[in-house]
Parts: structure tokens; C-alpha cells; sequence
């Protein structure tokens, strides 16, 4: 089995590929896998290091203001957009794929372009509520669409063949138990809390909970797990000015990056987050009640419809940034993490929504979709 993924320009599109590829070699650890991306971008450091064969392409998404600057970049982008169509169909050519698997984001879109007028199958796997661009214009000639959320399907146009697969979710987070991992993290009965805002931080969300981090420190009422990420290096100092003594508050675990997700996700009663795709599988897997807050600088507004996913489940509660205070993230933590029953209620419907083995159900449209290509080649 020869496969290409294609995918980048954000975790959310690299993960998904990242773990159906892990899939797929432990089941065939003789499958040929290799991973198209763009140069450059975060694929070309990620792809590698979880060992995949990667191989870069120039390319880059259209600006969609009309300015000066956007037209001039956007001359550029279609420039670049030939040349990646030339060099996906030479990489495509020298490899010789059974299929062609993409996870979004536009340097898919030349590959399964290339795929599909060379004749080889293609699949899409669409992570979000609201689908991106690219995936909705490569839909048309996918042998099948992937879906990790069913609200998506009514964004896409035309005859398309959808099959509802979920995220796929590393086994970490799958297998992490909270009581152990509670003991791992030396927490104790009182609730706790997990916040983060991505790995590069969310100013909005740091000042916002500022003061119920603070609070906790004086009071010890939660225990708060906290990332203020790569650019919120700030955060501690305003901590220690709102009061806060990070050394002897024991009950505080404020750093930049969170190394151990699944054990701290585990660990957690409540979780504060964007609603990113992969995000919310993780929260749903491990069946966490949480407090989302939609990045509105993202395409498509699609955190929105990610988070009112679970919303309309009665799973999480959704601030929107513009609506955003301390006041008002204050009182909905503390309403949320002092409700045993809603938290109970909470966890249950966003354990309902989670798909466990998303990755398996792929694999399986991997197989039936060979499956049929050797029959027809017959």
C-alpha cells in the first residue's frame, strides 16, 4: 500500500494525518507512506519528527481583502499555485500512490487536484462544523468526504459520498484516567481547572482569567491549570500584580505550554478553551464539560460553528470573544464547577458526541476504496 497525505498550515490539519498515517503502519508496517506539505510551513518540522517521508511544495492561500498589498499577493499566489501544480504532479508521478488522502488547508488543494487528473483515488477528511475552502472545492472529486462533525455536510455542494468518521484522537488522551492522572499531578479533592488558549496564548483569555486566578491563589478554592502560551510571557507579572504568590500558591500550575495534555486534560473538571476541531475531540473523548471561546480570526468563523456543536448538545457553554469580560468568565466558571449535576450532565452528552475510533473507521474507507480500484483494474 503506497499512500500520500496532503495537508498543513496549522496542527489542526497536520495531526489528523499524523495519526491516520500512525494507523495505517501499525496495521501494514510495509505501507509506503510519504506527506506532502509546504515548504516552510509547520508540517515541514512536525511530519519528520513523527517519521514520515515529507516532501515540501511552494505555495500559498489567497488574501481576500482587496487592497494593493492583497492584489499584488495574490498575483504572487496564483504564480505559486502553477508551480505546485507542476511539482505535485512530479512528486505523484516518482511515488506512485494507490490514494491520496487530504486533511485541509490550501497546500492540499494542487495534490488531489494532481491525484485526481492522473487517475488515483482521493479522500478528504474535513475537521470542522464549518469546512474550509479548499476542502469544499476538492469535494467534488473525492471518491469520499470524511466527516468529523455531521453539521459540516450541509456546506458542501454537489453529488458528494460522505462518510461521518470523527477526529482521530491520540491514544494518550483515550487511555488517560483521571483519578491516576490526578495523582500524577499531586491534585487533590478540590475542582480543577484547565485553561489555554494555544500554544502562542490568546491575550483575551489570559486578561480574562486573571482575576479568578488571582482569586484562587488568596482563596484555594479551585486548583487551575493554566498555559498562558509563547506570547503571554506577561501573565505571571500580572498575576503578582492582582496579588497572586505563584511560590506558595501550591493550588496554581501556571506555565507556558502544557507538555502533557492528556494527563492534565484528564485530570481536569472544567476546561476553558478555543474551539478548535482536535481540541473539542479530546474534550468530547474524555467527556469534560467546558467553557469554549471561539477564535473569530480564523476562516469561515468555523471555531463558532465547532463550539455551537457542542453547545446545542447541552456539552459546553460558548462566550464569544466579543462578549467576553472577567466578569462574565468568572461567573460562568464558578456556576459550572459548583453544579455536580450540570457537570454531570455535561460530561455525559459530550461523551456521547465523541467517535473513539475514528481512525479505524478511515482506515476502513482506506481499504474499501483499494478494495474497489483493484476490482475495476481486473
Amino acid at each position: 500500500m503506497k499512500i500520500i497525505f496532503a495537508g498543513g498550515g496549522t496542527a489542526g490539519h497536520i495531526n489528523p494525518a499524523l495519526a491516520i498515517a500512525g494507523y495505517v503502519r501499525e496495521r501494514q508496517p510495509d505501507a509506503e507512506i510519504l506527506y506532502i506539505g509546504c515548504k516552510g510551513g509547520m508540517e515541514e518540522r512536525l511530519v519528520p519528527q513523527a517519521g514520515f517521508e515529507f516532501r515540501g511544495i511552494t505555495v500559498q492561500g489567497f488574501k481576500r481583502k482587496i487592497t494593493p498589498k492583497a492584489i499584488k499577493d495574490n498575483i504572487i499566489t496564483v504564480k505559486k499555485a502553477l508551480s505546485a501544480s507542476s511539482e505535485s504532479k512530479k512528486i505523484i508521478k516518482e511515488f506512485q500512490p494507490d490514494i491520496v488522502i487530504g486533511t485541509g488547508g490550501y497546500v492540499s488543494g494542487p495534490v488531489l487536484r494532481a491525484a485526481a487528473k492522473l487517475g488515483i483515488p482521493t479522500l478528504i477528511h474535513e475537521q470542522n462544523a464549518f469546512p474550509g475552502v479548499t476542502n469544499k472545492m476538492l469535494a467534488k472529486k473525492a471518491v469520499k468526504v470524511m466527516l468529523a462533525m455531521p453539521a459540516a455536510k450541509k456546506h458542501f455542494k454537489g453529488n458528494c459520498s460522505f462518510a461521518e468518521t470523527g477526529n482521530p484522537v491520540r491514544g494518550e488522551i483515550l487511555t488517560a484516567e483521571k483519578e491516576r492522572c490526578r495523582r500524577e499531578l499531586g491534585l487533590d479533592e478540590r475542582p480543577v481547572i484547565l485553561s489555554f488558549g494555544g500554544s502562542l496564548g490568546a491575550r483575551i483569555i489570559n486578561e480574562s482569567l486573571a482575576d479568578i486566578i488571582a482569586r484562587s491563589a488568596k482563596d484555594g478554592k479551585y486548583q487551575h491549570i493554566h498555559a498562558y502560551g509563547q506570547y503571554g510571557k506577561w501573565f505571571p507579572d500580572l498575576l503578582k500584580e492582582k496579588g497572586a504568590d505563584l511560590e506558595k500558591a501550591k493550588n496554581l500550575d501556571i506555565r507556558e505550554y502544557i507538555n502533557n495534555m492528556p494527563v492534565c486534560l484528564a485530570a481536569a473538571d472544567v476546561v476553558i478553551a478555543r474551539a478548535g476541531a482536535i481540541t473539542l475531540s479530546e474534550i468530547q473523548v474524555q467527556g469534560k464539560p467546558s467553557i469554549l471561546i471561539p477564535s473569530p480570526n480564523v476562516a469561515e468563523n468555523h471555531q463558532y460553528h465547532n463550539a455551537m456543536s457542542l453547545v446545542e448538545k447541552n456539552a459546553a457553554v460558548m462566550i464569544e470573544e466579543k462578549d467576553l469580560t472577567a466578569e462574565k468568565l468568572t461567573e460562568e466558571i464558578d456556576k459550572l464547577a459548583s453544579d455536580p449535576e450540570k457537570l454531570r450532565a455535561y460530561s455525559e452528552n459530550a461523551k456521547n458526541m465523541a467517535v473513539n475510533d475514528a481512525a479505524k473507521r478511515i482506515y476502513a474507507i482506506i481499504i474499501e476504496v483499494l478494495a474497489k480500484k483493484q476490482a475495476e483494474q481486473k
